[in-house]
Protein backbone atom coordinates (compact mmCIF):
# COMPACT_ATOMS: atom_id res chain seq x y z
CA UNK A 1 0.00 0.00 0.00
CA UNK A 2 1.27 3.46 -0.90
CA UNK A 3 2.38 5.19 2.33
CA UNK A 4 0.63 8.50 1.59
CA UNK A 5 -2.59 6.65 0.73
CA UNK A 6 -2.34 4.50 3.87
CA UNK A 7 -1.92 7.65 5.98
CA UNK A 8 -4.96 9.19 4.31
CA UNK A 9 -7.14 6.13 4.91
CA UNK A 10 -6.06 6.01 8.54
CA UNK A 11 -7.07 9.65 8.87
CA UNK A 12 -10.49 8.54 7.62
CA UNK A 13 -10.75 5.95 10.40
CA UNK A 14 -9.30 2.89 8.67
CA UNK A 15 -7.76 0.11 10.74
CA UNK A 16 -5.09 -1.49 8.58
CA UNK A 17 -2.95 -4.61 8.85
CA UNK A 18 -0.09 -4.81 6.40
CA UNK A 19 -1.54 -3.63 3.12
CA UNK A 20 -5.14 -4.50 3.97
CA UNK A 21 -7.93 -2.30 5.33
CA UNK A 22 -9.71 -4.43 7.94
CA UNK A 23 -12.53 -2.01 8.71
CA UNK A 24 -13.41 1.60 9.53
CA UNK A 25 -14.39 1.09 13.15
CA UNK A 26 -17.72 -0.76 12.93
CA UNK A 27 -17.51 -4.03 10.93
CA UNK A 28 -21.12 -5.00 11.63
CA UNK A 29 -22.45 -1.72 10.24
CA UNK A 30 -20.19 -2.08 7.22
CA UNK A 31 -21.51 -5.58 6.51
CA UNK A 32 -25.08 -4.31 6.82
CA UNK A 33 -24.36 -1.52 4.34
CA UNK A 34 -23.25 -4.11 1.78
CA UNK A 35 -26.66 -5.80 1.87
CA UNK A 36 -28.88 -2.93 0.76
CA UNK A 37 -26.68 0.18 0.61
CA UNK A 38 -23.67 1.41 -1.34
CA UNK A 39 -20.09 0.76 -0.28
CA UNK A 40 -16.59 1.89 -1.24
CA UNK A 41 -13.54 -0.25 -0.44
CA UNK A 42 -9.81 0.06 -0.95
CA UNK A 43 -8.21 -2.78 -2.94
CA UNK A 44 -4.60 -2.42 -1.82
CA UNK A 45 -4.64 -6.03 -0.60
CA UNK A 46 -4.73 -7.00 -4.27
CA UNK A 47 -1.69 -6.67 -6.48
CA UNK A 48 -1.29 -5.54 -10.08
CA UNK A 49 1.14 -6.98 -12.59
CA UNK A 50 1.62 -4.67 -15.58
CA UNK A 51 3.00 -5.68 -18.98
CA UNK A 52 4.04 -3.37 -21.78
CA UNK A 53 5.97 -3.61 -25.05
CA UNK A 54 5.09 -4.31 -28.66
CA UNK A 55 4.91 -8.10 -28.14
CA UNK A 56 2.72 -7.95 -25.02
CA UNK A 57 -0.57 -9.08 -26.55
CA UNK A 58 1.07 -12.02 -28.35
CA UNK A 59 3.01 -13.04 -25.23
CA UNK A 60 -0.01 -13.00 -22.91
CA UNK A 61 -2.12 -14.72 -25.56
CA UNK A 62 0.21 -17.69 -25.27
CA UNK A 63 0.13 -17.75 -21.46
CA UNK A 64 -3.41 -16.99 -20.23
CA UNK A 65 -6.76 -18.75 -20.51
CA UNK A 66 -8.72 -15.95 -22.18
CA UNK A 67 -8.41 -14.28 -25.58
CA UNK A 68 -6.09 -11.38 -24.82
CA UNK A 69 -6.14 -10.21 -28.43
CA UNK A 70 -9.84 -9.40 -28.01
CA UNK A 71 -9.09 -7.13 -25.04
CA UNK A 72 -9.64 -3.71 -26.58
CA UNK A 73 -8.47 -0.48 -24.96
CA UNK A 74 -11.93 0.15 -23.46
CA UNK A 75 -12.59 -3.41 -22.28
CA UNK A 76 -11.87 -5.69 -19.33
CA UNK A 77 -11.98 -9.44 -18.87
CA UNK A 78 -11.64 -12.21 -16.33
CA UNK A 79 -8.61 -14.36 -17.03
CA UNK A 80 -6.48 -17.14 -15.56
CA UNK A 81 -2.97 -18.57 -15.59
CA UNK A 82 -2.48 -22.33 -15.41
CA UNK A 83 0.31 -24.76 -14.74
CA UNK A 84 1.14 -27.30 -17.46
CA UNK A 85 -1.25 -29.64 -15.63
CA UNK A 86 -4.12 -27.20 -16.22
CA UNK A 87 -4.37 -26.09 -12.57
CA UNK A 88 -4.82 -22.41 -11.80
CA UNK A 89 -1.75 -20.60 -10.51
CA UNK A 90 -3.78 -17.39 -10.37
CA UNK A 91 -6.79 -15.59 -11.79
CA UNK A 92 -7.23 -11.94 -12.66
CA UNK A 93 -9.39 -9.01 -13.49
CA UNK A 94 -7.55 -7.72 -16.55
CA UNK A 95 -7.73 -4.35 -18.26
CA UNK A 96 -5.70 -1.98 -20.38
CA UNK A 97 -4.55 1.38 -19.03
CA UNK A 98 -2.39 3.67 -21.16
CA UNK A 99 0.42 1.44 -22.48
CA UNK A 100 -0.10 -1.33 -19.96
CA UNK A 101 -1.98 -4.59 -19.80
CA UNK A 102 -2.89 -4.81 -16.11
CA UNK A 103 -3.61 -8.04 -14.22
CA UNK A 104 -5.17 -7.58 -10.77
CA UNK A 105 -4.77 -10.63 -8.51
CA UNK A 106 -4.48 -11.67 -4.88
CA UNK A 107 -1.46 -9.89 -3.41
CA UNK A 108 -0.11 -13.01 -1.70
CA UNK A 109 0.51 -14.77 -5.03
CA UNK A 110 1.80 -11.80 -7.04
CA UNK A 111 5.54 -12.52 -6.52
CA UNK A 112 5.28 -16.14 -7.66
CA UNK A 113 3.04 -15.38 -10.66
CA UNK A 114 5.21 -12.44 -11.77
CA UNK A 115 8.37 -14.53 -11.46
CA UNK A 116 6.92 -17.43 -13.41
CA UNK A 117 5.48 -15.32 -16.23
CA UNK A 118 8.72 -13.34 -16.49
CA UNK A 119 10.67 -16.57 -17.02
CA UNK A 120 8.90 -17.10 -20.34
CA UNK A 121 9.36 -13.62 -21.81
CA UNK A 122 12.79 -14.63 -23.20
CA UNK A 123 13.47 -12.49 -26.31
CA UNK A 124 9.97 -11.06 -26.64
CA UNK A 125 9.70 -7.29 -26.54
CA UNK A 126 7.79 -7.29 -23.24
CA UNK A 127 8.50 -5.77 -19.85
CA UNK A 128 6.72 -7.04 -16.74
CA UNK A 129 6.63 -5.28 -13.36
CA UNK A 130 4.85 -5.10 -10.04
CA UNK A 131 2.67 -2.02 -10.54
CA UNK A 132 0.68 -2.39 -7.33
CA UNK A 133 1.82 0.95 -5.88
CA UNK A 134 1.54 2.96 -9.08
CA UNK A 135 -2.23 3.47 -8.73
CA UNK A 136 -4.90 3.42 -6.05
CA UNK A 137 -7.64 0.89 -6.75
CA UNK A 138 -11.10 1.23 -5.26
CA UNK A 139 -14.31 -0.70 -5.69
CA UNK A 140 -17.76 0.87 -5.44
CA UNK A 141 -20.85 -1.34 -5.26
CA UNK A 142 -24.52 -0.97 -4.50
CA UNK A 143 -27.69 0.87 -5.44
CA UNK A 144 -26.08 4.31 -5.73
CA UNK A 145 -22.75 3.11 -7.13
CA UNK A 146 -23.27 4.41 -10.66
CA UNK A 147 -24.29 7.88 -9.48
CA UNK A 148 -21.43 8.00 -6.97
CA UNK A 149 -18.80 6.96 -9.51
CA UNK A 150 -20.17 9.39 -12.10
CA UNK A 151 -19.89 12.23 -9.58
CA UNK A 152 -16.33 11.26 -8.65
CA UNK A 153 -14.92 10.25 -12.05
CA UNK A 154 -17.08 12.07 -14.60
CA UNK A 155 -18.38 9.04 -16.50
CA UNK A 156 -18.99 5.31 -16.21
CA UNK A 157 -19.05 2.57 -18.88
CA UNK A 158 -22.49 1.69 -20.16
CA UNK A 159 -21.92 -2.08 -20.17
CA UNK A 160 -20.25 -4.62 -17.89
CA UNK A 161 -16.61 -5.52 -18.58
CA UNK A 162 -16.04 -2.19 -20.29
CA UNK A 163 -13.87 0.70 -19.14
CA UNK A 164 -13.71 4.46 -19.59
CA UNK A 165 -10.75 6.74 -18.91
CA UNK A 166 -10.92 10.16 -17.29
CA UNK A 167 -8.55 12.71 -15.79
CA UNK A 168 -8.37 10.88 -12.45
CA UNK A 169 -7.90 7.42 -13.95
CA UNK A 170 -9.89 4.47 -15.22
CA UNK A 171 -13.39 3.17 -14.37
CA UNK A 172 -14.06 -0.52 -15.03
CA UNK A 173 -17.61 -1.79 -14.77
CA UNK A 174 -17.57 -5.34 -13.42
CA UNK A 175 -21.33 -5.71 -12.93
CA UNK A 176 -24.61 -3.85 -13.05
CA UNK A 177 -23.83 -2.06 -9.79
CA UNK A 178 -20.11 -2.74 -9.29
CA UNK A 179 -17.19 -0.57 -10.43
CA UNK A 180 -13.43 -0.90 -10.01
CA UNK A 181 -11.46 2.36 -10.18
CA UNK A 182 -7.74 2.53 -11.02
CA UNK A 183 -6.76 6.11 -10.21
CA UNK A 184 -3.68 8.27 -9.76
CA UNK A 185 -2.47 8.50 -6.14
CA UNK A 186 -2.60 12.28 -6.11
CA UNK A 187 -6.29 12.28 -7.16
CA UNK A 188 -7.32 9.44 -4.85
CA UNK A 189 -8.19 11.47 -1.70
CA UNK A 190 -10.53 13.79 -3.63
CA UNK A 191 -12.18 10.85 -5.38
CA UNK A 192 -12.64 9.11 -2.04
CA UNK A 193 -14.25 12.14 -0.44
CA UNK A 194 -16.70 12.48 -3.32
CA UNK A 195 -17.59 8.79 -3.15
CA UNK A 196 -18.13 9.03 0.61
CA UNK A 197 -21.09 11.32 0.04
CA UNK A 198 -23.07 8.32 -1.22
CA UNK A 199 -21.06 5.26 -0.16
CA UNK A 200 -20.12 3.73 3.20
CA UNK A 201 -16.38 3.00 3.52
CA UNK A 202 -15.82 -0.69 4.29
CA UNK A 203 -12.90 -3.01 4.88
CA UNK A 204 -11.61 -5.71 2.56
CA UNK A 205 -13.70 -8.52 4.14
CA UNK A 206 -16.92 -6.77 3.13
CA UNK A 207 -15.83 -6.55 -0.49
CA UNK A 208 -14.75 -10.20 -0.31
CA UNK A 209 -18.29 -11.06 0.78
CA UNK A 210 -19.86 -9.14 -2.10
CA UNK A 211 -17.44 -10.62 -4.64
CA UNK A 212 -17.92 -14.21 -3.58
CA UNK A 213 -21.71 -13.78 -3.50
CA UNK A 214 -21.40 -12.65 -7.12
CA UNK A 215 -19.79 -16.04 -7.79
CA UNK A 216 -16.38 -14.56 -8.64
CA UNK A 217 -13.52 -16.71 -7.29
CA UNK A 218 -10.05 -15.53 -6.33
CA UNK A 219 -7.12 -17.91 -6.25
CA UNK A 220 -4.90 -17.29 -3.21
CA UNK A 221 -1.71 -18.95 -1.94
CA UNK A 222 -3.68 -21.63 -0.09
CA UNK A 223 -5.47 -22.76 -3.27
CA UNK A 224 -2.85 -22.42 -6.02
CA UNK A 225 -2.63 -25.43 -8.36
CA UNK A 226 -5.74 -27.08 -6.93
CA UNK A 227 -8.38 -26.35 -9.57
CA UNK A 228 -8.77 -26.46 -13.32
CA UNK A 229 -10.57 -23.28 -14.45
CA UNK A 230 -13.97 -24.93 -14.88
CA UNK A 231 -13.97 -26.17 -11.28
CA UNK A 232 -14.16 -22.54 -10.11
CA UNK A 233 -16.67 -21.63 -12.85
CA UNK A 234 -14.11 -19.44 -14.63
CA UNK A 235 -15.54 -20.30 -18.05
CA UNK A 236 -19.07 -19.46 -16.86
CA UNK A 237 -18.07 -15.89 -15.95
CA UNK A 238 -16.23 -15.46 -19.27
CA UNK A 239 -12.64 -16.13 -18.16
CA UNK A 240 -11.78 -18.92 -20.62
CA UNK A 241 -11.69 -18.90 -24.41
CA UNK A 242 -12.00 -22.28 -26.15
CA UNK A 243 -11.31 -20.78 -29.59
CA UNK A 244 -7.87 -19.29 -28.94
CA UNK A 245 -4.52 -21.01 -29.43
CA UNK A 246 -2.34 -22.90 -26.99
CA UNK A 247 -1.35 -21.84 -23.48
CA UNK A 248 0.03 -23.83 -20.53
CA UNK A 249 -2.48 -26.51 -19.55
CA UNK A 250 -4.73 -25.81 -22.53
CA UNK A 251 -5.15 -29.45 -23.53
CA UNK A 252 -6.33 -30.41 -20.05
CA UNK A 253 -8.68 -27.43 -19.84
CA UNK A 254 -10.16 -28.34 -23.24
CA UNK A 255 -10.47 -32.00 -22.27
CA UNK A 256 -12.34 -31.01 -19.11
CA UNK A 257 -14.75 -29.02 -21.25
CA UNK A 258 -15.51 -31.52 -23.99
CA UNK A 259 -14.93 -35.01 -22.60
CA UNK A 260 -17.56 -36.11 -20.14
CA UNK A 261 -19.29 -34.30 -17.32
CA UNK A 262 -17.25 -32.22 -14.89
CA UNK A 263 -17.20 -34.03 -11.54
CA UNK A 264 -16.32 -31.01 -9.40
CA UNK A 265 -17.82 -27.53 -9.45
CA UNK A 266 -17.80 -24.39 -7.34
CA UNK A 267 -20.83 -23.77 -5.11
CA UNK A 268 -21.94 -20.86 -2.94
CA UNK A 269 -22.73 -21.75 0.67
CA UNK A 270 -23.19 -20.49 4.22
CA UNK A 271 -21.79 -22.01 7.39
CA UNK A 272 -22.23 -21.01 11.04
CA UNK A 273 -18.51 -21.26 11.72
CA UNK A 274 -15.30 -19.56 10.68
CA UNK A 275 -13.96 -20.69 7.30
CA UNK A 276 -10.85 -19.91 5.27
CA UNK A 277 -9.46 -20.68 1.80
CA UNK A 278 -8.00 -24.16 1.67
CA UNK A 279 -10.25 -25.63 4.37
CA UNK A 280 -11.44 -29.13 3.47
CA UNK A 281 -15.06 -30.25 3.16
CA UNK A 282 -16.42 -33.71 3.95
CA UNK A 283 -19.54 -35.72 3.18
CA UNK A 284 -20.85 -39.13 4.22
CA UNK A 285 -20.60 -40.67 0.76
CA UNK A 286 -16.81 -40.26 0.61
CA UNK A 287 -15.36 -41.84 3.72
CA UNK A 288 -11.90 -40.93 4.93
CA UNK A 289 -11.10 -38.21 2.42
CA UNK A 290 -12.23 -34.71 1.56
CA UNK A 291 -15.02 -34.10 -0.93
CA UNK A 292 -14.17 -30.46 -1.50
CA UNK A 293 -12.15 -27.34 -0.68
CA UNK A 294 -13.04 -23.79 0.35
CA UNK A 295 -11.99 -21.32 -2.36
CA UNK A 296 -12.91 -18.06 -0.58
CA UNK A 297 -14.74 -17.14 2.61
CA UNK A 298 -15.91 -13.96 4.33
CA UNK A 299 -18.01 -13.00 7.36
CA UNK A 300 -21.71 -12.78 6.48
CA UNK A 301 -23.88 -9.85 7.61
CA UNK A 302 -26.26 -12.19 9.46
CA UNK A 303 -23.45 -14.08 11.23
CA UNK A 304 -21.33 -17.04 10.28
CA UNK A 305 -19.44 -17.13 7.00
CA UNK A 306 -20.41 -17.25 3.36
CA UNK A 307 -18.05 -19.14 1.11
CA UNK A 308 -17.28 -20.38 -2.35
CA UNK A 309 -16.24 -24.03 -2.34
CA UNK A 310 -15.30 -26.57 -4.97
CA UNK A 311 -16.92 -29.94 -4.23
CA UNK A 312 -17.89 -33.19 -5.89
CA UNK A 313 -21.10 -32.35 -7.75
CA UNK A 314 -22.76 -35.61 -6.73
CA UNK A 315 -21.88 -35.04 -3.07
CA UNK A 316 -23.08 -31.44 -3.10
CA UNK A 317 -26.38 -32.42 -4.73
CA UNK A 318 -27.17 -35.48 -2.58
CA UNK A 319 -25.27 -35.15 0.70
CA UNK A 320 -24.71 -32.69 3.53
CA UNK A 321 -21.32 -31.03 3.34
CA UNK A 322 -19.33 -30.45 6.52
CA UNK A 323 -16.50 -28.01 7.20
CA UNK A 324 -13.05 -29.32 8.25
CA UNK A 325 -14.29 -32.72 9.51
CA UNK A 326 -16.94 -35.35 8.87
CA UNK A 327 -18.82 -34.06 11.92
CA UNK A 328 -17.92 -30.41 11.35
CA UNK A 329 -20.23 -27.45 10.88
CA UNK A 330 -22.92 -28.00 8.25
CA UNK A 331 -22.91 -26.06 4.99
CA UNK A 332 -26.15 -24.65 3.58
CA UNK A 333 -25.96 -24.24 -0.18
CA UNK A 334 -27.13 -20.96 -1.69
CA UNK A 335 -28.06 -20.24 -5.32
CA UNK A 336 -25.31 -18.79 -7.48
CA UNK A 337 -26.21 -15.64 -9.44
CA UNK A 338 -25.60 -17.50 -12.70
CA UNK A 339 -26.58 -20.87 -14.13
CA UNK A 340 -24.05 -23.69 -14.33
CA UNK A 341 -23.85 -25.76 -17.52
CA UNK A 342 -25.88 -28.95 -17.50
Amino acid sequence: MIDSWKNFLQSQGALTEGGTVLHFGDPATERAAAVDGTIVADLSQLGVIAFRGEDTAAFLQGQLTNDVRSLHADAAQWNGYCSPKGRLLGNFLMWRQDEDYCLQLSGDILPSVLKRLSMFILRAKVQARDASDETVRLVVAGKQAQAAVTAAMGAVPEAAMRSVAGEAGLVIRVGDDKFVLSITPERAPAVWQTLRAAATPVGAPVWDWLRLNAGIPMIVAATQEQFVPQMVNLEVIGGVSFQKGCYPGQEIVARSQYLGKLKRRMFLAHVDAEAAPGDSLYSADIEGQATGTVVNAAPAPSGGFDLLAVAQVESANTQTLHLKAADGATLSLKPLPYALPE
